[in-house]
This record gives C-alpha cells, structure tokens and sequence, in this order.
C-alpha cells in the first residue's frame, strides 16, 4: 500500500506526512498542478490532496481530479461525499434540507423581484451570506428592511467582491491586538485594499442571486464539532466583540464541559446521513434546539490540540491527545482496505 500525498500550504498536510513517518506507511509526495498527474499516481493506492479553495489553480479543478480519481476507482481524501459541498452555502441549504437537519431556515432567490416581495413580508433581522467565504467573510447582518433591499439591489445589480477588503483589514488588526498575527499581516491587508488578492481578480463578482437565513438571537457563542470516522471533538466559540459572528474569532474555548453531548450526538448523526470522511458543523441555539448553520472539510486544526480528549461514535469519552492528521490518514486507508 502507498499514499499519494500532494504538499501544501494547507493545514492538514504536514500532520499527513508526519503520521505516516511515525506509522511506518509508504507515501510519496506528488504535484496535482502537474500535467501528468495521472501517471504520478500509477503505484499508488489514494492521494490525499487538502486544496485551497482560495487558490485560483486549486479552486479550478481540484474537485474535477479527486472526483474522477475516486470515480476510476481511487480512494481519495476529500472524496466526493466530503467536499462537493464544500465552501458554498447555497448547496448546502438544499442538502441540509433534503436530510431533514435542523438548518437555521434559510431562503434563496434567483429573481430580484421575488427578493423584494420576500423582504417587505419577512420579518428582521437576516443574516446575508455569500455562496463562498470562510472565517466569517461575506456574513453580514440585514438589520431591517432597507438593509435588505440594499443587499438585494446589490446582488442583482454590480454584484459583491469575493474579497471584502475593508472586512479583511479590520479583522487583520483585531487577530494582530489579540497576538495571532504579525503586524506585517495587517500591512498586507491594508495592501489589499488597492490589490485584491488574485482569487478574487480571477473569479469577480459573485451577483444574481440572494441567500438568507434567521438570525437566531441570544448567542454569544457557537459550537463547533469536527467528526473524523468514529471520533469527534469540539470548541465553544465566542463571537467578535460588537459582532454577531463566532466563526473566525480566535476566541476558542476546549473544555468538555462546554460541549453538549447531544450536539455531539446530532454531529455524528449527520455525518452518517452525509457519508462524509470528515466534517467540521457550526452550531447555535434556539433555547435547548440545535440548529445546523454550515459545515466544511477544512479547517485550522492547530488550535484543536487544546481539546481534552475526544469523543467516539458510542458518545464514550477518551481523555487523551487527538490526532486528526492521523485519523484523516486512518480513513483513506479504511478505503483502500475494502
């Protein structure tokens, strides 16, 4: 057995390799920005590729090649159940609901008049997404009716930056005050007021249709679970100061004790519904109801090494270290052992 992992940038990548150097599993490192991809992967049983959704290259055809690997019969990590839906809302809405999860009700138009007729009858506030963004970016809050209208006129007008510049300055500098960035960060950010990064050149404008959905009131904090197979584990996540958004905070806290296990239960409940390698949900709550707001592949994984232990999928508790490099890399080989 070999494993195909191709570098990166990317967070899960380094703690692939270190894995399979402790564990004694074959691997080698392989270019997926490469013509002959294909032929790279010749004598080897899966890749393992944790593409940046950011990237103009990856964001191109990194789902294209992984799914037509695992279609020709490859195991691959993220396979198609993990990541088509990845880093777009709008197909996570319907899939949410084709499940029946609890999703915070949400509310998509392709037809501006239709929005319109919506936002005088609905009542506020909403909260506004973009399709893609990670960390927070591209949520805002439609307080009242004519934030609503506005947003929609947008949308259907010149369309919104897949980039939010002034967004991305502000929150450079909050991460800088709170010591989880350089200040040479915020330099760049300011930059990026004049540049936009290349993704966002690439892809313009996101324009022609409007997502919603509630605002569910009364939350300081949302919960975040990651299930990887059998394991889950979690943080509370408080929100910005004088924001509503936990997600991309860096105000993460670890203790079991602030995790509810029935939010653990609904998390793997999910991900069997999803038939996913690895989800990450962010939740909140209407009183004691869970609602669903996204779920991911990717994600940050360093700060998750605080957690106390982890949970299984018979919701016993092991207070010991988590390896979720490792249990990425135990998946695919789970698949190639079948």
């Amino acid at each position: 057995m070999k494993i195909a992992i191709h570098p990166s940038d990317q967070p899960f990548t380094e703690h692939w390799i270190k894995y399979c150097e402790s564990k004694g599993i074959d691997y080698k490192l392989v270019n997926c920005h490469k013509s002959d991809i294909i032929s790279q992967l010749a004598d080897c049983d899966g890749l393992m590729w944790h593409y940046n959704h950011k990237s103009p290259k990856d964001s191109k055809y990194a789902k294209q090649l992984l799914f037509a690997l695992e279609g020709a019969g490859k195991c691959v990590f993220p396979d198609f159940n993990t990541a088509w839906h990845f880093d777009d809302k709008l197909a996570q809405k319907y899939l949410f609901e084709s499940i029946g999860a609890p999703l915070a009700p949400s509310y998509v138009f392709f037809s501006k008049k239709e929005a319109l007729k919506w936002a005088m009858e609905t009542n506020f506030p909403k909260v506004f997404k973009l399709r893609n963004g990670a960390s927070g970016a591209n949520v805002k809050l439609a307080k009242t009716k004519k934030d609503a209208n506005r947003l929609i006129k947008r949308a259907f007008g010149r369309g919104f930056r897949q980039y939010d510049a002034l967004g991305g300055l502000a929150d450079s500098y909050r991460l800088y005050k709170l010591g989880d960035l350089k200040f040479s960060a915020v330099l760049s950010a300011m930059a990026r007021l004049f540049y936009p990064p290349e993704y966002a050149r690439i892809t313009g404008r996101e324009r022609g249709y409007v997502l919603f959905q509630d605002f569910i009131p009364g939350n300081d904090s949302d919960i975040r679970i990651v299930v990887i197979g059998n394991k889950a584990f979690g943080a509370k996540r408080m929100v910005r100061p004088n924001d509503f958004r936990a997600s991309g905070s860096h105000l993460g806290f670890f203790e079991k004790k602030l995790i509810p296990e029935d939010t653990v239960k609904l998390a793997f409940e999910l991900t069997r519904q999803l038939k996913s390698q690895i989800t990450v949900f962010d939740f909140v709550y209407d009183g004691d109801k869970a609602y669903v707001l996204e779920v991911s592949f990717g994600t940050s994984i360093i700060h998750y090494f605080n957690c106390e232990g982890y949970w299984d999928d018979t919701m016993k508790w092991h207070a010991e270290e988590i390896d979720p490099g490792g249990w990425m890399v135990e998946e695919l080989i789970k698949c190639i052992a079948k």
